[in-house]
């Protein structure tokens, strides 16, 4: 594994030349024992890369550097290990090394990615907001790249609501970028992971953002776009998820609205429509994804004072006498939240005013 560390490390080596290498060199740990000559022989490197191999093994004290990885608490997985993401192994340009702080996401679970503007309205914040703690209430997981604006309001709905969230960033996962995002950044590493193909000191350059949307959307069973423009940055993640094969979801905006005409195209050529974030986790049916979830899911489909008389209820008959003193209600609210509650087929009358929850 150190090896893989080592060449994951190597100053312009990207994960293009590196699948290259590999191809024609077998594995990291022979292309780290290759002489200077033998690294000439092989196509596809320049001199510039020769030299930089070379005086990565020279001038780089690997055995430290490898042993301070965990001493942070950092993993490192590279593509030639088995626990490598399959979910990244067939994409292209698929990374060859992942640096993970806290964890990686749950594979048996639904994972979506909420992404969009950074510049956004707060129709946009509070959409993404409610989206992502719709979705973690029914125990899906959370990914994003914990930018500002959306993604950061994505992240922070699902911690509002107790899940796991994953940021995905185009720097080192020791650099917390933007720097006004640190408080979110351990609250994700407290409740998920941070995620990067880059070193974990790397600095955030701007060529580097775009290359992580691929793995957003590779690790993510659908992408949300919420507020784009129309040659928004958030569009390169749904043109990574398209070509993955990925379901694409967006939410409308007024057509006269600039963060809107992304999302509105993307709906024009066919991209789900979230009219609300209860619609499109029913949409997704993740209230079907485990029983622990389904009382989470029923909460999100109830007022206030329905959520109180239904949390009173039970597979036990309770009379409208109970349910007037565990609530408080006068009778006319009270006659008026059952009647509600049984329209949307939460509960029964199961004979003349008592009351059961329906399975």
């Amino acid at each position: 594994m150190k090896y893989q560390y080592w060449l994951s490390n190597i100053p312009g080596v990207g994960c293009k030349t590196i699948h290259r290498l590999l191809g024609q060199a077998g594995s990291a740990e022979e292309i780290y024992f290759l002489k200077k000559e033998q690294l000439e022989k092989l196509s596809g490197l320049s001199d510039r890369q020769v030299h930089a191999i070379t005086d990565r093994k020279k001038n780089w004290d690997l055995e430290e550097k490898y042993a301070a990885l965990g001493e942070n608490g950092i993993s490192f997985l590279s593509c030639e290990m088995e626990s490598y993401p399959r979910q990244l192994k067939n994409i292209v340009d698929a990374p060859y090394s992942l640096y993970i702080k806290g964890k990686m996401p749950d594979f048996s679970k639904r994972r979506v990615a909420v992404v969009g503007a950074r510049m956004c309205s707060e129709y946009g914040k509070a959409m993404a907001e409610q989206i992502g703690e719709k979705l973690a209430l029914c125990g899906a997981e959370v990914l994003s790249g914990m930018a500002r604006g959306i993604d950061a309001y994505g992240h922070i709905g699902a911690l509002k609501a107790g899940g796991n969230t994953y940021a995905v960033l185009g720097c080192g996962v020791n650099v917390c970028y933007p720097r006004t995002n640190q408080k979110l950044y351990e609250n994700i590493l407290s409740h998920g992971g941070i995620i990067s193909e880059y070193p974990p000191e790397t600095e955030p350059i701007a060529q580097l953002f775009p290359a992580r949307n691929r793995i957003i959307s590779a690790l993510s069973d659908v992408v949300v776009i919420v507020e784009a423009k129309e040659r928004s940055g958030s569009l390169i993640t749904a043109d990574f998820a398209l070509e993955q094969g990925k379901d694409i979801y967006a939410v409308p905006g007024r057509v006269t609205d600039a963060l809107s005409r992304g999302c509105n195209n993307l709906i024009r050529q066919g991209a789900g429509i979230i009219n609300s974030a209860e619609d499109f986790v029913k949409d997704l049916e993740l209230y079907t994804c485990n029983d622990t979830t389904q009382e989470n899911f029923n909460k999100l489909l109830l007022e206030k004072d329905e959520s109180l008389v239904y949390a009173c209820l039970s597979l036990r008959p309770k009379s409208m006498e109970e349910l007037l003193k565990k609530t408080g209600f006068e009778m006319p609210q009270m006659a008026d939240v059952l009647q509600r509650l049984i329209q949307k087929d939460f509960i029964t009358e199961s004979f003349k005013n008592y009351y059961i929850r329906k399975i």
